[in-house]
């Protein structure tokens, strides 16, 4: 057989196989318009009930009470050692993202790093006199490599030297790391923690998580309800 022939052969086995896996996969029912949008009015009722609800959580949210940080905490940073205070870097209101990066290891969590590229920019936070930086535990030389490898100019701090991690509760007795974020608020020069949360607490800030939700297949990971045949991965599979 020829050359040619073979690659066009191979080709078509190719295009074959893409219309079986398009053909295996379901699909959603198929409507009039007219059908699709009173299916549509009515997600829309408990989209607007959603969003209420989340307003009155964020209302709530900022009605919480705050505790004083008593310690300083040593952080290694590219101008040196810096105090918790320090980080406000001279706004009212501070927001930690805590990124998972064990001092054993090479690079950073998948999960903080595809957040963090989410990000962008944290312009707007800055004009709202908030300041927004990363903390892990790793040195500081391995975070500002892997700050560069991915292009970031994010300010990031090593807490690697104390007890922050482990004061609010994103590294474990045994080492192990959680993600998280933090939210304090300096009056003068004494610091309050505010709020905290972890887990799937920190999806709001990761932009794809929404463009996904938006989807017909969603995140396509298999702790979601999604329909019999929908593509699903495990979680950062």
């Amino acid at each position: 057989m020829g050359r040619a022939k073979l690659v066009a052969l191979k080709h078509q086995r190719k295009e074959s196989n893409v219309a079986t896996d398009v053909a295996q996969t379901a699909l959603p029912p198929i409507v009039t318009r007219e059908e699709w949008q009173v299916a549509r009015d009515a997600l829309l009722v408990k989209e607007k009930a959603h969003t209420r609800a989340k307003d009155a959580l964020s209302a709530e949210r900022r009605r919480l009470p705050m505790v004083e940080v008593d310690a300083s905490y040593p952080f290694d940073g590219p101008e040196g050692e810096r105090t918790l205070l320090d980080l406000f870097d001279g706004h009212r209101q501070l927001i930690v993202q805590h990124f998972m990066f064990h001092p054993d290891w090479d690079k950073g969590c998948p999960g903080c790093t595809a957040s963090v590229n989410d990000i962008g920019t944290v312009t707007p936070l800055h004009d709202k006199d908030i300041a927004f930086v990363l903390v892990s535990r790793a040195p500081l030389e391995k975070l500002l490599a892997y700050r560069e490898q991915m292009g970031w100019d994010f300010p990031w701090y090593s807490s690697g030297r104390s007890t922050f991690n482990q004061d609010f509760h994103v590294t474990a007795e045994d080492g192990g790391e959680s993600p998280g974020l933090s939210v304090f608020l300096r009056d003068g020069d004494r610091v309050y923690h505010t709020y905290q949360t972890g887990g799937r607490g920190v999806e709001p800030v990761i932009v794809t998580f929404g463009f996904l939700d938006m989807t017909p297949y969603g995140r396509q990971e298999d702790w979601e309800d999604s329909p019999a045949g929908w593509p699903q991965q495990p979680t950062y599979g």
